[in-house]
């Protein structure tokens, strides 16, 4: 009996100590204008897409189950040409914890629109990073190699390199008559997959990648040791976004970094002294003018 509970706690330590990187929630929900699929088919997507992010194993570190990056995938079907083909807006939220506390802040919040795909009930997804096998397989893949590159730059400096790599190669092997139907893989777009990953990976853009690091290992970890340190090491981390702004003007890497981390800037910035507060709204006002309403509140302090 005493070697069956070791060999016990020796097998659940095994699997505890290698936790798979991703604890997603996803959800999949319909326009009410839809009536040709069998609404069965979008729990088995549901399920399918969550088992398929959380139950690989994306890297080769171990993960603690603390450690596993949390989000949120919020799929809106908002067409169904077949019973087996869908248009849908997904819109991705990835979420890092941070050191000693229990708080976490957002790395990616963002809404992909009108991606077409085929699923048929049960449809298992392709794990392969390679080869092209099917719009949604190399999305959700796309992603969660973006979402791996962003939370390993903010624990070390450019320690995203590899998945980011990946991404942009799965953008890469995407053919030619589908970054025609779907845009988003279009290079073209503005906003697509293809231009967010080509400006993240840009010499122009680097110094951005090495702002997040600080912004996040230098800065928010360091919080519960000493605020205003932490708080003066995020201010010089916004400023190195500001030099990236000025150098390669509306970046979409610059854009997707303040919709994920602006309404978190102003609630830990609210309460500094009337300098601090001077410094980092006339900052984030040169970055992201469109959002001067939210940035007015640190003004009224």
């Amino acid at each position: 009996m005493r070697k069956i509970i070791i060999l016990i706690l020796i097998i659940g330590f095994q699997f505890g100590s290698n936790a798979q990187e991703f604890d997603f929630n996803v959800k999949v929900s319909t326009s009410p204008t839809l009536n040709k699929a069998d609404p069965r088919i979008f729990k088995s997507l549901e399920r399918s897409i969550t088992e398929f992010i959380n139950n690989n194993k994306w890297t080769t570190d171990q993960f603690e189950t603390e450690e596993r990056i949390q989000g949120n995938i919020q799929i809106t079907i908002v067409d169904d040409p077949s019973n087996t083909s869908f248009v849908a807006d997904i819109l991705i939220q990835s979420i890092r914890p941070v050191f000693n506390s229990d708080y976490s802040t957002q790395l990616l919040n963002f809404q992909d629109k009108g991606i077409s795909f085929d699923y048929v009930e049960l449809q298992p997804l392709e794990n392969n990073i390679n080869d092209f096998k099917d719009n949604l397989s190399s999305v959700l893949l796309y992603y969660i190699h973006y979402i791996l590159g962003l939370d390993y730059d903010s624990f070390s400096p450019l320690g995203g390199e590899k998945y980011f790599q990946i991404a942009q190669n799965i953008t890469s092997a995407v053919p030619a008559n589908i970054t025609n139907s779907d845009k988003g893989w279009n290079i073209s777009n503005d906003v697509s997959r293809a231009k967010m990953i080509e400006t993240l990976l840009s010499p122009r853009t680097r110094k951005l990648r090495e702002a997040s690091y600080t912004y996040h290992r230098m800065g928010l970890d360091e919080s519960g040791n000493d605020f205003g340190k932490a708080k003066a090491t995020m201010l010089s981390a916004i400023k190195d976004v500001q030099t990236v702004n000025a150098a390669a003007p509306n970046s979409l890497a610059v854009q997707m970094f303040m919709d994920s981390k602006r309404k978190e800037i102003v609630d830990i910035f609210i309460q500094s002294d009337r300098g601090q507060i001077a410094q980092i709204y006339n900052v984030l006002i040169e970055i992201d003018p469109s959002q001067s309403t939210l940035y007015s509140q640190l003004k009224s302090r």
